[in-house]
């Protein structure tokens, strides 16, 4: 039985007993029941709300897993993602912030930008090309 029916079965529990409302006690006993009968309402409601709430996170949950999927391929049994074949055109770069140590995972364009947001923690990282490009120069000669 659910909290509204048990609220129903107070309040006609209540008539049947012909409570006087015009006595102290009557009054107190029906504003009880009104009061849980409002509870009961407004519990229901919330729950609805809930239930609503938890089918659009579904919903959402299963569109991040597809762009999971299609941004980092198939997951491996350690629940980390291994990435598609980018193509031969394109590189793809990884490193590990130093402040969540979460992997991050990137192109060339990003790394020619010379910055890169953690996705996990918003940190800023910066990479200086410069000291490499120096550095290959150098081992040409």
């Amino acid at each position: 039985m659910e909290i509204t029916e048990k609220v129903a079965y107070l309040k006609g529990l209540a008539e049947g007993m012909e409570l006087n409302a015009e006595k102290k006690e009557g009054k107190l006993l029906l504003a009880i029941i009104d009061v849980l009968e409002d509870i009961a309402l407004e519990l229901c409601d919330i729950e609805d709300a809930q239930e609503e709430l938890g089918e659009g996170l579904d919903a959402v949950s299963d569109d991040l897993e597809d762009v999971e999927d299609l941004l980092y391929g198939e997951e491996e049994e350690d629940g980390e993602y291994k990435l598609d074949d980018l193509g031969e055109d394109e590189d793809c770069y990884a490193t590990t912030c130093p402040t969540c140590e979460e992997t991050i995972y990137f192109d060339e364009s990003v790394l020619e930008e010379g910055e890169v947001v953690c996705p996990n923690c918003g940190e800023k990282l910066e990479f200086d090309l410069e000291s490499l490009d120096g550095e290959e120069e150098d081992d040409g000669e």
